[in-house]
């Protein structure tokens, strides 16, 4: 559990964690260079109980404070929690316990519920993610964005290892482990219960932080989905001639994947080009000859693209993938 200036909330965060059942734990909570009394209230709580472990971290941000909770952490599943969330009761025992009958399972989350001010799009992304709950939900929507609440998920230590664990990127730290782990083959999945409580609030880093912007989601599904689409060995046809299609093939061409046609129901876009590569009509499209990337921003687009494709005998994870 890392922490900065969150005296307000870090005293119900640390117990709803030190009260759950059936579950031998420690609670590492990592110090990233609080101003305020946070600190203090953990090591006044932490004289009366010694499963609170506090390590002092060096203000570098939630990466590394992530990196140096798990060095000073000793268990073989290690559950994250921020210093402003609710854990709720049994959510530690269920984790542990699907784990264990699962050993391909690298990253176990729950549904959530939200707490304080929350958005529209807030909303809609808490019932989208809420949504998937299967390894097989996880592995298809995994390009779409980030399908795990960070504070919510258990992980095996095998699995953070051979990722090579929380690393700081030009990306956010929680979607680039998820794309990390489904490339090395372990499974995603969540717990169908809501077993947390997500506090929101305006200074939270999805809002603040630059790595949080919507550019950087995109160069992050390009760099783990571009050596996926090399291996299909197909041209690639994205699907989605406007901003969002274009942006997702301008963040591939770097890894060398070139899209080879766009496709678009516009039919004033039919016939013209984008990125020197020619618009055409979904009509067009034959199952198996390329790999269709599915890249549309509007809402509700996605489902309907995704239900045509599949209707016209394309399946998803091999003819094509949503990748927006």
């Amino acid at each position: 559990m890392p922490f900065r200036d969150a005296a307000e909330t870090i005293e119900e965060a640390a117990r709803s964690i030190l009260d759950q059942q059936g579950a031998a734990l420690e609670l590492v909570a990592i110090d990233d260079g609080s101003r305020d009394d946070g600190a203090a209230r953990l090591r006044a709580a932490a004289r009366g109980d010694p499963r609170l472990v506090l390590v002092e971290g060096d203000g570098r941000g939630i990466a590394a404070a992530l990196a140096r909770g798990l060095a000073a952490s000793r268990g073989e599943i290690v559950a994250r929690m921020d210093a402003d969330d609710v854990a709720l009761p049994g959510r530690l025992a269920e984790q542990a316990a699907a784990l264990a009958r699962d050993p391909r399972l690298g990253a176990l989350g729950t549904r959530v519920e939200t707490l304080g001010p929350c958005g529209e799009g807030m909303r809609r992304y808490v019932a989208w993610q809420n949504a998937i709950l299967t390894p097989e939900d996880h592995a298809r929507e995994i390009f779409v964005e980030s399908p795990l609440c960070h504070p919510s998920v258990a992980l095996r230590r095998e699995a953070l290892d051979d990722v090579g664990g929380w690393r700081d990127g030009p990306w956010p730290e929680d979607y680039d482990l998820w794309l990390r782990l489904d490339a090395r083959g372990w499974k995603l999945a969540k717990l169908p219960g809501v077993h947390l409580f997500w506090r929101q609030r305006e200074r939270r880093a999805t809002f603040t932080d630059p790595r949080y912007a919507l550019e950087r989601f995109t160069e992050a599904r390009a760099r783990y989905l571009a050596p996926r689409l090399a291996r299909a060995g197909r041209p690639v046809a994205v699907w989605g001639a406007g901003p969002t299609g274009k942006r997702l093939a301008r963040a591939l061409e770097p890894y060398g994947v070139r899209a080879a046609r766009f496709v678009d129901i516009d039919p004033r876009k039919i016939g013209r080009t984008a990125r020197g590569a020619c618009i055409v009509a979904p009509g067009d499209l034959r199952s198996g000859e390329d790999t269709v990337v599915v890249a549309v921003g509007a809402r509700g687009a996605r489902d309907l693209v995704r239900a045509e494709l599949r209707q016209r005998g394309f399946v998803e994870g091999v003819d094509f993938v949503c990748a927006a």
